[in-house]
């Protein structure tokens, strides 16, 4: 989950703007963003117009410096992603961008043959989808429901892979990367055998994608029909949460009254008190799978060398060997 925090940047060099006009293959960046989003951007990303170019190639200058083997798509437009999700912070977004290739590296259970048509089940199982309106704010809402999901058709990790692709989606748009996103999981009818499938391995792989892996803001977490185990386990989790990450969550129970405080009726569907009408995963589904070539595309250009060395590509937070060790001994006592 990228972090808000503020930071302060040094001016690159005045040459460095000129540096991509020799790169003839590489898509020149056009901005899309709206004026008001310009100025969002400027006021809680640091982000400076003007300076917007010679800020990516400084990224891009680090990156063939101290990491020349990473193999990663150097393009303004997927650079400009990290800058964003560390608020124009150069090292924050270089160690973002490393920790995004580290993570995909090292868990080729979710990562291999990553690509829309192979999660098609999962998709089909209205496991996760994207609501169809914004939320005031200009974000996108997540919705991720567990309970769709039956364990004897597949392992979690492709519940995962769905998720990831979803974001991946989410992340192309320069709205999405300026106003970040909404998460919305509804936990009714999860068991405690279901549950039992997000051990300790998988949380702290999942907690590293979404705190130091991926170039997203996930603004705000609300978590609705959550069984009781749920909040013995989020307990144990949350120390171990980035303190701004960790106040985003928001636990409603039953309580769609709750849920309305941060979600607008009008934008949610009827199965959670909203106006919206039935909950429809067809139109997200149709355009996640329609954008198979652009993935194949994206991802070809994000494959690390093999004599590339994982110690020399992620700090890791000591704290996710602490949630290992903490969930196996909560889970042993169930």
């Amino acid at each position: 989950m990228s972090g808000d925090s503020d930071c302060t940047r040094t001016s690159p060099s005045a040459g460095s703007l000129s540096d991509n006009e020799f790169l003839p293959d590489r898509p020149k960046y056009v901005c899309s963003l709206s004026p008001d989003l310009i100025t969002k951007a400027r006021e809680e990303l640091q982000e400076k117009p003007e300076w917007r170019l010679r800020d990516v190639q400084a990224l891009r200058d680090m990156v063939c410096k101290d990491y020349p083997s990473l193999g990663t798509c150097l393009d303004d437009a997927f650079l400009l992603r990290f800058l964003r999700a560390r608020k124009f912070d150069y090292d924050r977004a270089l160690q973002l961008l490393v920790n995004y290739h580290t993570c995909r590296r090292s868990w080729p259970e979710v990562f291999n043959n990553l690509k829309p048509s192979a999660i098609k089940p999962v998709l089909e199982s209205g496991f996760v989808t994207v609501l169809p309106c914004l939320d005031p704010e200009g974000r996108h809402i997540v919705c991720i429901r567990p309970d769709r999901w039956t364990p004897s058709n597949y392992p979690i990790t492709e519940n995962i892979r769905a998720i990831y692709l979803t974001l991946e989606k989410l992340i192309q748009s320069e709205e999405t990367q300026v106003n970040g996103i909404v998460i919305l999981a509804d936990y009714k009818g999860v068991s405690l055998s279901k549950a039992s499938h997000f051990g300790p391995f998988v949380a702290k792989k999942v907690i590293g994608i979404l705190q130091d892996g991926f170039p997203i803001r996930i603004k705000a977490v609300n978590i609705i029909n959550e069984p009781r185990i749920f909040k013995g386990i989020f307990a144990i989790i949350k120390p171990f949460l980035k303190e701004k990450i960790a106040n985003r969550f928001f636990l409603h129970g039953c309580d769609l009254n709750s849920l309305h405080q941060n979600i607008p009726p009008v934008i949610l569907p009827e199965e959670y008190g909203g106006t919206s009408g039935k909950l429809d995963i067809s139109a997200w589904n149709e355009l996640l799978l329609a954008s198979e070539e652009d993935f194949l595309h994206d991802f070809s250009q994000l494959v690390l060398p093999c004599d590339s060395s994982p110690q020399d590509m992620l700090r890791t937070v000591s704290s996710s060997d602490q949630v290992i060790r903490l969930l196996s001994g909560y889970n042993s006592k169930y």
